[in-house]
């Protein structure tokens, strides 16, 4: 990876686009982000279903947005909810720094080591062709593993650390796969924001039968 400064890496990879800020927010504004967040959000535990069994998700989940579109993954549809003003006060710093503009954020909670998520894209259709995934972590410290879906030797670790913000965009969704593994440590809760673009869909008009 090639050091752009101080505060900001921007990793050299193929088929991808990554920017890790350590320090996107100091940690007094990350300690009141996160005391809030993790009181005033309605977070909620939906079942996933793996090889034909139910399971509760290994995580709490919220979704907001300014817009009523769902969001659908792992055979999961979230509704959203209204932005609250701290999130919107969040989206407009992070639009900030990465010049794009995000209609939805979908939080995680992870409530201790044995919380995760399992390996796998956002490359829902929803998200579009080429997704600008912005991810601020607050809280616990997780290690965050990602690894090139055809080149064997591209695999990689790295940790999110409180008040931290990565930034996924280019081809990765289509190239990578990443995911938040258990770990057997004893740690506290994290948040993770991923704000991202949901576009609504487009109807195609059909051709009328003569």
């Amino acid at each position: 990876m090639d050091l752009f400064s101080s505060h900001k890496t921007i990793f050299n990879l193929p088929n991808a686009e990554l920017i890790y800020i350590p320090d996107f927010y100091k940690v007094k504004e990350a300690n009141g982000y996160f005391e809030a967040l993790t009181q005033d959000i309605p977070w909620q535990q939906d079942d996933i279903k793996v090889f034909g069994k139910t399971y509760k998700q290994p995580r709490l989940t919220a979704l907001f947005a300014n817009n009523n579109l769902p969001y659908s993954y792992s055979n999961i549809v979230m509704t959203p909810k209204k932005f609250t003003k701290q999130l919107l006060d969040i989206k407009t710093d992070i639009e900030r720094e990465t010049q794009h503009k995000f209609t939805s954020v979908l939080l995680n909670l992870y409530r201790n080591g044995n919380d995760s998520n399992g390996w796998h894209a956002d490359n829902e259709k929803e998200l579009g062709k080429n997704p600008v995934i912005a991810s601020l972590s607050l809280g616990e410290s997780r290690l965050f593993h990602f690894k090139h879906r055809h080149i064997n030797d591209e695999k990689h670790k790295l940790e999110l650390k409180h008040g931290s913000l990565l930034i996924m965009k280019g081809e990765m969704q289509h190239y990578w796969l990443h995911q938040v593994p258990k770990t057997k440590r004893k740690i506290g809760e994290r948040i993770n924001l991923t704000f991202r673009t949901i576009k609504e869909k487009v109807e195609v008009p059909q051709p009328r039968l003569s």
